[in-house]
């Protein structure tokens, strides 16, 4: 009996092994693929970057578009509500990249004069720049905990959520941080984070790619 348990648990290690290396593959090749499709307008975002004075946060800025579309289609910035208050009147990735790099710029030049860090900008992306004034006044870093604040207190609150709901968010910081939930019509407080970390793998895709 106890040799067949033994069996038992050791071909469901193997299975679990197995199946950790299926799913860690699949979520390799993806990260890859979306990497390589974001890079491949690193020379139109770097010229425009340069031109706005934040050419040095060029893999922040493809951070943003990976996290924001992961390269596809046509508002590649989600720069749509920046822009025009609205989302769907981009009509070009052209304009999506020069809007959104435009709101990168006017965030990180409004964080560094509020003596901010460069995660309040990135985060303001997503919050829009008010949030700006906000992590000035509450020490003047950007945390996931300071960005909770904002969006379930002023965010939230202010497009209508009053309640506080919430809904699923599953990803990896979200899980660790709150067992992967975000609120309603607040923004994504964890948007720096992923930034950051896509950010990371945009620049190993480019180390690798130059050999």
């Amino acid at each position: 009996m106890l040799k067949i348990i033994g069996k038992f648990f050791k071909i469901l290690g193997v299975l679990i092994i197995l199946a950790t290396l299926t799913v860690g593959s699949f979520f390799a090749v993806r990260t890859y693929k979306n990497t390589k499709s974001v890079n491949s307008y690193r020379s139109d975002v770097q010229k425009l970057a340069d031109q706005a004075g934040v050419g040095d946060f060029t893999d922040t800025i493809l951070g943003i578009m990976y996290t924001e579309s992961k390269g596809k289609g046509t508002d590649l910035m989600q720069s749509s509500e920046s822009a025009y208050g609205s989302r769907g009147k981009i009509d070009t990735q052209q304009e999506s990249i020069e809007s959104g790099v435009k709101h990168f710029a006017e965030s990180y030049q409004q964080a560094q004069a509020a003596g901010c860090d460069l995660n309040t900008a990135i985060q303001a992306y997503n919050f829009g720049t008010k949030y700006i004034q906000y992590v000035q006044k509450n020490g003047g870093k950007n945390t996931v905990e300071l960005a909770e604040e904002y969006s379930r207190d002023v965010l939230s609150p202010g497009y209508g959520n009053d309640q506080q709901a919430t809904y699923r968010y599953m990803q990896l910081q979200s899980v660790l941080y709150n067992g992967g939930y975000l609120y309603q019509n607040g923004g994504n407080m964890f948007y720096a984070e992923i930034v950051q970390m896509n950010r990371r793998f945009i620049m190993l895709y480019q180390r690798f790619s130059n050999g």
